[in-house]
């Protein structure tokens, strides 16, 4: 884990150590309840990891779904290989995603045209350079 990821990490677990605090000092105003710190700690402790927990489980699913859904499109095409148009018809579903898919996809088209032309133009200098011979 890099310096970075562990510092987050370690904001995270703060803040819900903080929030499971705050909830437990709303209940013992509401319902005389009293939480001493050793609680709170093991009540925030394991929400911080049931959540870590259930984050790779979401991810885990949801990485099944695009797979299953980008399979699923390519065949509808009668394709074996899965194109950045199967990619873009999965990200519609969050405009975010979708944004920055279809700017990458712009970007690595564009790369691709400047490699063309460049390639182009070794080409034609290279015709010019034989026919001139």
């Amino acid at each position: 884990m890099s310096v970075d990821e562990d510092e987050t990490r370690q904001r995270l677990k703060a803040a819900v150590h903080y929030a499971v605090g705050r909830m437990c000092q709303r209940m013992r105003e509401d319902h005389r309840r009293d939480f001493s710190r050793q609680v709170v700690a093991a009540i925030a402790e394991t929400t911080f990891r049931q959540c870590g927990q259930s984050k790779l489980n979401i991810l885990s699913l949801f990485s099944d779904i695009f797979a299953k859904d980008l399979e699923a499109f390519a065949r509808h095409a009668k394709r074996s290989t899965v194109s950045s148009e199967d990619v873009k018809l999965v990200a519609r579903r969050s405009t975010a995603l979708s944004i920055y898919i279809q700017n990458k996809s712009e970007e690595l088209n564009q790369e691709q045209r400047d490699l063309k032309k460049k390639n182009t133009g070794k080409r034609r200098s290279r015709d010019t350079e034989e026919s001139r011979e």
